[in-house]
């Protein structure tokens, strides 16, 4: 009797053996099933035409999303120019000061970069913060969680200056790193005692006689404020030159050390520092931005996982703090099984559905 029942549908194989009984009602799969039925020829071409549904799914999906991941280098430089179009100051070595300093951009751009358009938000932060009432800056807190509930950390993935310049010495060939998940993880929430510490409670509460904070992280850590604002500054003033001290060869120092890591390890600043990227983590898991897995098509082979350059559980996390909504994961998914959360269906999915609706509608008449 084991020979009568298939693997995927045994109760099908035994009505099948007893082609004269009628004991079984019919639930439309004809998958495995050997009886012989008005519409049956119908409803037995259901299955090829929905495997090849969803292979011509799986092959728009995965080309949509390589063509996303193949662009974001172009995005990110982008990014990078339109808030650093002021060209002019790089040669000048001035600061511009224009109406569009007002507004905070996205990404971590320092304010002091020549070709800074916008504000840096954690710098613009801290400014009113260690300002001598201490008020709290609902404005920048307001723009930055508007990004948060948009688009999470894409922010970091697509939009950050500092975060693309750290995946481009990544690609440097040398040796890579990977830090073992024992030590990655607690590492991972360094970032949040820098945004408590250094942006929130030190600016505000350590001041000095006249009652005036400072922008502690940006004085004493950031190294993109080194990279794009201090470097250029000092380089095309002779006065700065003369009064440079402990403070500027200290953060100096920190800089080599980020871009160093940043060739051995993929985006160390922005796993283990970045307050920005903390911030726009406490956002990530309802961001309107997210991604989902197909839980129908998934087979759990794990490329995903192993392709992730931030080392994310994608398959029990995918919206996980740590995810940059990069794509790699999707792109590398054989069975196209990761997408954007509440996407539409695409050709492949309509066309399979559409399918089994017309089976039905024979089946029943």
């Amino acid at each position: 009797m084991k020979k009568l029942f298939s693997r995927r549908g045994g109760e099908a194989g035994a009505v099948g053996a007893n082609a004269g009984s009628e004991t079984r009602a019919c639930n439309g799969d004809c998958r495995g099933c050997a009886r012989a039925c008005a519409g049956g020829a119908d409803r037995a071409s259901v299955p090829a035409e929905r495997e090849r549904a969803d292979r011509a799914n799986r092959r728009e999906n995965r080309s949509g999303m390589r063509r996303l991941f193949r662009w974001r280098g172009w995005i990110q430089a982008a990014a990078a120019l339109l808030t650093n179009g002021h060209l002019r100051g790089f040669f000048q070595g001035g600061i511009y000061s224009g109406p569009l300093k007002r507004f905070c951009v996205p990404g971590l751009n320092c304010y002091s970069c020549p070709g800074a358009l916008g504000a840096c938000p954690i710098g613009a932060m801290q400014a009113v913060i260690s300002g001598n009432r201490h008020n709290f800056s609902f404005y920048v807190f307001g723009i930055l969680a508007l990004f948060g509930v948009l688009l999470g950390r894409l922010v970091c993935g697509f939009l950050c200056p500092f975060g693309w310049l750290q995946e481009l010495l990544h690609k440097i060939p040398t040796r890579k790193l990977r830090v073992k998940r024992a030590v990655d993880r607690p590492l991972r929430l360094f970032k949040y005692g820098v945004l408590a510490l250094f942006v929130l409670v030190l600016p505000a509460f350590a001041v000095d006689a006249f009652g005036l904070g400072a922008p502690w992280f940006c004085k004493w850590i950031c190294p993109a404020g080194t990279m794009e604002g201090g470097i250029p500054l000092v380089l095309s003033n002779a006065s700065l030159r003369a009064g440079l001290g402990f403070t500027f060869w200290w953060k100096i120092s920190l800089l080599a050390l980020t871009l160093l890591f940043s060739v051995l390890i993929y985006r160390p600043f922005c796993k283990y520092v970045c307050p920005l990227g903390a911030f726009y983590a406490l956002f990530n898991r309802w961001s309107l931005v997210r991604l989902a897995v197909d839980r129908e098509r998934c087979t759990a082979c794990g490329a995903c996982e192993r392709a992730c350059p931030m080392q994310v559980d994608i398959l029990k996390n995918i919206n996980s703090a740590e995810c940059i909504r990069c794509g790699r994961c999707a792109s590398v998914c054989p069975q196209g099984a990761i997408d954007r959360a509440g996407r539409r269906a695409t050709a492949g999915t309509r066309a399979a559905r559409g399918a089994e609706k017309q089976t039905y509608r024979r089946r029943t008449d």
